[in-house]
């Protein structure tokens, strides 16, 4: 429970940070970079990982508390402070009035269009980590260390194409990429239906991820876009929590369709949900593309 309420904490705070170094046109590129280093410690962790606990799980846990305590002395000592001066010297915030800042993303309707299609998407992505491995297991046979072979397939692909990727993308209309990588979640997953062979189940993970390698570096740079300069944090908390009915409800309902209908069907369900939130990344992107200067909400 502790590490739940805590563990995202400084999420948004490290991602406004990225916001503030960096300008609108290297973004996406500064969160593509965040993604393939947390690839390399996906690659890498576990591995020291096994060791470790091969020797004492006790000895594990040390470890862990003592690269987050050298985090929290590099964060302390070498990262300066990167808020705008203007932003910096505004009289601090009571803790009702920090609070009560929420509600001017919450009142944003472009941006809450925005994160509900983003929420759409995260009910197709979380089942890559939740319900694709039992799926595989239970319907098709494939043992445990096949599934970790298709995650080390995401990750290395991760590491391997981000940087080549994103910089092909990063001056290319953003909801059209969101548009694009969305649609490739739609096919990648919606694969995994009719797959029946350990090859398609690759081809259908190098589809997702090559649309995952679009989608994730340029969803957060939108974020950052569309959030005014003094409210990046709070954007990005926001869009944080646009991640959390996903989490909590998919794999529940997939469940309840592999328990009492065809297991196909999460795939296919997961294809057409896809489908619409690209659909709504493609609404988004005509708006911005008529009214180029506007922040009104597509529906406005």
């Amino acid at each position: 429970m502790l590490v739940g309420f805590l563990a995202e904490v400084g999420g948004p705070a490290y991602q406004a940070a990225m916001a503030d170094i960096l300008p609108e046109e290297q973004r996406a590129s500064g969160f593509g970079m965040i993604r393939v280093i947390f690839n390399l410690a996906v690659v890498i962790g576990p591995a020291i990982g096994g060791l470790l606990a091969s020797r004492s799980y006790l000895l594990l846990f040390i470890a862990d508390a003592v690269a987050s305590g050298i985090t929290t002395l590099i964060v302390i000592f070498f990262l300066p402070e990167t808020r705008p001066q203007r932003i910096s010297q505004q009289p601090h915030e009571s803790m009702a009035r920090t609070f009560g800042g929420y509600a001017i993303p919450l009142r944003d309707a472009t941006f809450m269009f925005f994160i509900l299609a983003c929420m759409l998407q995260g009910f197709v992505y979380t089942q890559m980590g939740t319900t694709l491995g039992v799926y595989l297991r239970d319907s098709h046979g494939v043992a445990t260390q096949g599934y970790g072979l298709l995650l080390s397939l995401n990750a290395a692909m991760v590491v391997v194409m981000q940087f080549w990727i994103t910089r092909r993308i990063e001056k290319r209309p953003a909801f059209l990429i969101m548009v694009i990588g969305t649609m490739l979640y739609a096919i990648g997953f919606g694969l995994y239906g009719p797959a029946t062979t350990m090859a398609w189940f690759v081809i259908a993970m190098v589809v997702l991820t090559i649309g995952e390698m679009l989608v994730a570096p340029v969803m957060q740079a939108l974020v950052a876009r569309m959030a005014p300069e003094d409210m990046r944090g709070r954007y990005m908390a926001v869009f944080g929590f646009a991640w959390v009915p996903p989490g909590a409800l998919a794999p529940l309902a997939a469940g309840v369709v592999m328990d009492n209908y065809d297991p196909r069907w999460v795939w296919y369900a997961s294809a057409i949900i896809g489908t619409l939130s690209a659909a709504m990344f493609l609404r988004m992107h005509r708006r911005e593309v008529r009214q180029p200067s506007s922040a009104a909400a597509p529906g406005a």
